[in-house]
């Protein structure tokens, strides 16, 4: 059995909103070393965003402590489609296209977690193989309506109306947990804060039908919000994704780094392996020297490394430090995209011009007097160099593949020009 404390810890991580039985979850710990835990991701896109990241967080927690981790890809509750967190009803997707992206999230699901004492389940194994009458004698019968309604879930959604498919939802997940605890010897169920219905749903029904005394935990992750009120996990340019063709590395290490002094210990204790020792002391720098941004550096280092890897991070770093410095010329053509993606744009042909005419028609400057004077003041960079003269001919092919003209005005004002032929 492992010494490590996970409760404990989870608690002083602040990652637990609620559970079913506290005690008795603390007590088949110490007693046992062979917990299994799952939690599910139903298939509806093909990349997880970072809001998605909390509850596996808790899951590789246990991971790392000894337990045994599961993931359901929800084949078949996908085909139907959680209602939580909406107010209308969720377009079906096509067979195709749930079995696609099953394929994207089991993937990113083994980078996060590798091979060693981790399992993919998908509940299409069961669920696809229920006829209706079944589902109806075996497994209806348990469920009362008038709970039903009163999940929060449901009740959030009975004003504009829930098709009885999504009502149904909380029984298909209920089976889900039920079939793992009996046929996976799985104990617990970890979720957010809005699956608590299903999950406790789940446990009444192995408890109606594998008796009161099986086990069965469910725990609960608090919705994370940030010190200002809104809701994390939003960028400038929308969700933040775990794939990286739809968040770069370097816009993923960004938005960890931009975090409020206010939230990045939370975000820490939440989304780091980092000790508690670690954390403190990176706690009382936030207090006595905010202006290093210690913290928000490590938050986005060890984030960034636990979704991209060793080569990601170092990615990210070299974008940021190019960009910061300004020393942009070495820069890849993939790494400028990925950089100067929420920059302004502008659009040349690959006609060389003067540098006065391209500052105005590329809108960086508002007029040729104010060119020539930030040329001339040393304010204008070209691709990395400074230009100080007013006859300097900016010619389109001369860096990255002749696709763009980086400008740089003063020390950090980017636009990124696409030459067109």
């Amino acid at each position: 059995m492992t010494n490590f404390d996970i409760l404990a810890d989870l608690k002083w991580r602040g990652a637990i909103n609620q559970q079913t039985d506290e005690a008795g979850l603390a007590k088949y710990l110490q007693e046992h070393d062979d917990l299994a835990l799952y939690c599910g991701t139903d298939p509806t896109g093909d990349s997880l965003h970072i809001g998605h990241l909390i509850p596996f967080m808790i899951l590789k927690r246990f991971q790392l402590a000894g337990y045994h981790p599961v993931i359901v890809i929800g084949g078949g509750t996908g085909s139907i489609g959680d209602p939580s967190g909406r107010k209308s009803e969720r377009v079906l997707l096509s067979a195709e296209k749930l079995h696609q992206n099953e394929l994207a999230l089991t993937a990113q699901m083994e980078r996060l977690f590798g091979t060693d004492n981790f399992e993919i389940i998908n509940n299409a194994e069961w669920l696809n193989q229920i006829s209706l009458i079944d589902f109806l004698r075996d497994y209806g019968k348990y469920f009362q309506v008038n709970n039903m309604l009163n999940k929060d879930v449901v009740a959030s959604r009975l004003e504009n109306g829930i098709s009885f498919t999504e009502f149904s939802y909380q029984i298909l997940q209920a089976i889900d947990f039920y079939r793992l605890n009996k046929d996976h010897d799985v104990q617990m169920q970890i979720g957010g804060s809005d699956q608590w219905g299903n999950i406790t749903a789940g446990i009444d029904l192995i408890h109606k039908l594998a008796g009161a005394n099986r086990q069965a935990f469910g725990l609960t992750i608090p919705l994370m919000v940030k010190a200002d009120g809104t809701k994390f996990g939003k960028s400038a340019g929308g969700a933040v994704w775990l794939d990286a063709e739809k968040t770069s590395p370097y816009e993923f290490y960004q938005f960890w780094i931009n975090q409020d002094d206010r939230d990045v210990v939370k975000y820490l204790k939440y989304f780091t392996f980092l000790s508690h020792e670690e954390i403190n002391e990176l706690e009382e720098q936030v207090k006595s020297e905010p202006w290093k941004r210690t913290a928000q550096k490590t938050l986005a280092q060890e984030v960034t490394k636990f979704v991209h890897g060793e080569t990601g991070l170092q990615e990210a770093e070299l974008v940021t430090a190019a960009l910061f410095s300004g020393n942009v010329k070495d820069l890849t053509v993939k790494q400028i995209e990925q950089g100067l993606k929420h920059a302004p744009a502008a659009e040349k042909d690959t006609t060389s011009q003067n540098i006065i005419d391209f500052l105005v028609d590329t809108k960086v400057e508002p007029s040729k007097r104010q060119a020539r004077e930030d040329v001339q003041n040393g304010a204008i960079y070209i691709n990395g160099e400074c230009q100080q003269s007013v006859d300097f001919e900016v010619d389109p092919s001369k860096a990255f593949d002749g696709k763009y003209v980086i400008v740089r005005k003063g020390k950090r004002k980017y636009t990124l020009v696409s030459i067109k032929d």
